[in-house]
């Protein structure tokens, strides 16, 4: 007879695809599993998990098709167990700064608010919701990713449209907050509390781009704003956009709110000035022979070196940098050229260690150390949900 353990799972929804990841609840919270149910309404859906040597095709279906095959194929796996919660990824958070119970109130709070972020908050909510009447006695746990930023100074949330749009929420908040709570945990634990307590600087550089000025352990600015559309060009998102170009592609394109929304989130970025990929590996393959992913490449990383600087500024100067993210971690062409020039500001790579993709790519001598420290969102994501059902089962 099998012994009944309690497991915790974490999801992040998207509008194609579910990321999931089963922890052991107790102890130190081991991970059994993880995996993507990808393509979600295409022709090309699939499941990827640590349990598979390769992905499983699946017929198309829909998106609550597709959490009724997740939960029954979860189900089916050795070792289930009992859930004893689920914590989501809710990438818009507005004010929380903890992770919280899901209830209908707040339920409730984030359909009012799911105009902010349609890319993210409304899928998350129907999966929340899916899993309720599944699991209707397992707790929900909503880890807001906009979280670690709620203790940037005013004058950093600040848009400077007329101050009445403030009382409707319309302002800078931040994102990758459950990936940067993580990496200041873990550059705590490599280094010391005094290096994480210093002034630092986190890019989180993947399909999403950010960064974050790390001050005392606390965000005081970051490159995404009122949605996760701003800031660094990214994969398919634009980044930063001068409001003109908005007006005037509206006007003379006659484009719609929802095609325009489109445009800026899945045309732009890499795949936008490439015309190729949005994908950085396949552009960084092809640049020496394509002008255009030479010129998305050398944008995104212009654009990048550019925040650092700002941020260095923002902070009165720098004591570590750390690269993170799909890109981030695995892409030493694109950190060279991003801290190229950079010695100003007394950032020095080391070309042998980070080729290598090492834990410290900057020289001995550098004044800034650079880090390379892959993240881990499930698992932060797991431990918030255990930090909440401690405070919360008697």
């Amino acid at each position: 007879m099998k012994t009944v353990q309690g497991h915790i799972l974490t999801v992040n929804s998207g509008s194609s695809s579910i990321k999931f990841a089963l922890y052991q609840a107790r102890n130190k919270l081991d991970k059994l599993f993880s995996g993507t149910l990808d393509g979600i309404g295409s022709e090309n859906m699939m499941i990827t998990t640590t349990l598979l040597k390769d992905s499983i095709a699946i017929p198309s279906i829909h998106h609550d098709q597709a959490v009724s095959f997740l939960i029954e194929w979860l189900e089916k796996q050795e070792g289930f167990g009992e859930l004893v919660a689920i914590g989501h990824r809710i990438v818009h958070g507005m004010n929380y700064s903890e992770p919280e119970m899901i209830t209908p109130e707040l339920l409730n709070k984030l359909k009012e608010i799911s105009a902010y972020d349609p890319e993210h908050l409304p899928d998350e909510i129907k999966l929340i919701e899916l899993l309720s009447k599944s699991y209707p006695s397992v707790p929900q746990i909503a880890c807001f990713d906009t979280a670690f930023h709620t203790t940037m100074p005013a004058v950093a949330q600040l848009i400077a449209i007329p101050r009445r749009y403030q009382c409707i929420g319309i302002k800078r908040y931040g994102f990758h907050g459950l990936s940067y709570t993580y990496l200041m945990k873990e550059l705590e634990h490599l280094s010391n509390r005094r290096i994480a307590k210093g002034k630092v600087i986190l890019a989180h550089l993947g399909n999403g781009a950010s960064l974050v000025a790390v001050k005392n352990g606390k965000s005081v600015d970051t490159s995404m704003g009122f949605t996760p559309t701003s800031g660094l060009p990214m994969s398919t998102r634009t980044g930063d956009l001068d409001p003109g170009v908005a007006a005037y592609l509206i006007q003379h394109e006659k484009l719609s709110p929802h095609k325009f929304n489109q445009l800026i989130n899945n045309d732009s970025g890499l795949l936008g000035i490439s015309e190729t990929s949005s994908n950085i590996r396949e552009l960084l393959k092809i640049r020496k022979t394509d002008t255009r992913a030479a010129e998305a490449v050398a944008l995104f990383c212009y654009q990048t070196k550019k925040f650092i600087g700002a941020y260095a500024a923002v902070l009165g100067g720098l004591d570590t940098l750390v690269f993170s993210g799909g890109i981030g971690e695995n892409a030493p062409e694109v950190r060279e050229d991003i801290c190229s020039d950079l010695h100003f500001l007394g950032i020095e790579l080391d070309k042998n260690k980070n080729k290598k993709n090492d834990l410290i790519i900057s020289k001995d001598s550098s004044p800034v150390t650079v880090y390379v420290i892959p993240t881990n969102e499930e698992l932060m994501m797991a431990r918030l949900v255990s930090q909440v059902m401690k405070h919360t089962v008697k």
